[in-house]
């Protein structure tokens, strides 16, 4: 992943941590599921995270390419 999109990984994992999961002014955010969301990082990256039932427990699962995200 090109250095400009891991400072905004960065950023994200950041704000999930402050914030919560649902971070709707990250570019592109969307629900994928009851507990799995996703946003990108510019045009051709993306991270996706989920949300463990019953807990305050949040897990990044995929940050890489938008063409191989498992969506």
């Amino acid at each position: 992943m090109p250095r400009r999109e891991q400072i905004r990984f960065a950023n994200l994992v950041e704000d999930l941590v402050r914030k919560g999961p649902i971070r709707t002014e990250w570019r592109n955010f969307s629900r994928l599921s009851d507990r799995e969301y996703h946003c990108h990082l510019s045009y051709s990256w993306v991270a996706c995270w989920r949300v463990e039932d019953g807990e305050m427990e949040i897990e990044v699962y995929y940050a890489g390419s938008r063409e191989k995200a498992p969506y």
